[in-house]
């Protein structure tokens, strides 16, 4: 009977230490006192002068939108838009580059995400207005800015004539595993971990046939893995160490009806980093449950915070993704915004 008591008791001990552990390695971090986010600027609305539009020619409605565009540039008297072709080694810098030298006020991005930001990475910082034409299989920072996505004409006249407003840009310097580093601008949401992996899982064949499917297909294989070591500093505090699986630097939220990262706002100034520690696929489940019903009790595996920048050190190389392309494996970056760097016509 003793024997069995201290069997009993010592697994007791054991249960709790275990939990113990699994609490410290979830808890939140200590954060410094929150930025102040800033009021978004007045929405302007100014008339287009030279239109170019930077266009992803294997996207199926390439030439539509390209007409559309023609179209209402003659019907609004401007001259003819220049085109100019993003290509396999080039996504749609060299375009926007183009475009600028020629004189262009308004620039559109005829593609994906992968295109808007590529014309987006030129174009931050100057005068020029970015318009969008999603043509891409999330188009997400469309869906974030409610721009339509299955109207090309809608869309045209949006690109061309829209009302003006900034917008910020994040950015994720990366220093990649042979020593290079890398600047990315994105627009929507960068990642480091799960999320990157799913990216870099994704099979691009099934993605043309089955779009954003493809991603949940990736994402089932993704479910099972061991949480990593990362240490993190947020802004100029302190450093701290937590696993993870995924850490998410997000300028706005929405991705694919989910409003994943609620409180993030594309011109408030601030970057919206998101920890996600779950051990297990309830784990994953828990999180999903949360997002969908929108609900506002916190819950250890996913935590949220506001900053300016965020550093990162991984213990064992992690995977990138910057608005849902892989960038390869890094063991540090660091993670920022640029407030209002972007003009962007909307609605």
């Amino acid at each position: 009977m003793h024997r069995n008591r201290v069997i009993i008791a010592s697994l007791a001990g054991g249960a709790g230490v275990a939990a113990l552990l699994s609490w410290r390695s979830v808890r939140k971090l200590i954060e410094p006192s929150s930025p102040l986010s800033r009021e978004p600027d007045e929405v302007e609305q100014v008339a287009a002068g030279q239109v170019a539009i930077v266009v992803n020619p294997s996207k199926s409605q390439a030439e539509t939108a390209c007409h559309a565009v023609r179209r209402v540039c003659a019907e609004a008297g401007l001259p003819e838009p220049l085109v100019f072709e993003t290509t396999v080694d080039d996504a749609g810098q060299g375009g926007a580059r183009q475009a600028l030298q020629a004189g262009c006020d308004t620039i559109l991005a005829a593609g994906g995400d992968g295109t808007v930001r590529a014309v987006a990475e030129v174009i931050e910082g100057a005068e020029a207005t970015l318009g969008i034409l999603p043509l891409g299989t999330g188009n997400l920072l469309a869906r974030n800015l409610e721009i339509p996505i299955d109207d090309v004409h809608t869309t045209a006249l949006l690109a061309v004539r829209g009302r003006v407003r900034r917008i910020d840009v994040g950015h994720l310097r990366l220093q990649h595993l042979n020593g290079t580093e890398a600047d990315h601008a994105f627009l929507v949401i960068a990642g480091v971990g799960t999320d990157a992996d799913l990216f870099d899982d994704t099979d691009e064949q099934l993605k043309r046939r089955v779009g954003w499917l493809a991603y949940s297909e990736a994402g089932l294989r993704q479910l099972p893995g061991q949480r990593k070591r990362v240490s993190f500093q947020l802004g100029d505090g302190p450093w701290q160490t937590r696993r993870v699986r995924s850490v998410l630097f997000a300028n706005c939220g929405k991705l694919q009806g989910l409003d994943f990262v609620p409180e993030a706002k594309l011109d408030d100034g601030i970057l919206d980093a998101v920890v996600l520690s779950p051990r297990s696929a309830a784990g994953w489940v828990w999180i999903f449950l949360k997002t969908a019903f929108r609900a506002k009790n916190e819950i250890p595996v996913i935590s949220f915070y506001k900053t300016k920048k965020v550093s990162l050190r991984c213990t064992e190389p992690m995977n990138t993704q910057i608005d849902g392309d892989p960038t390869g494996m890094v063991n540090t970056l660091q993670a920022w915004i640029n407030p209002s760097a972007l003009r962007i016509r909307t609605a």
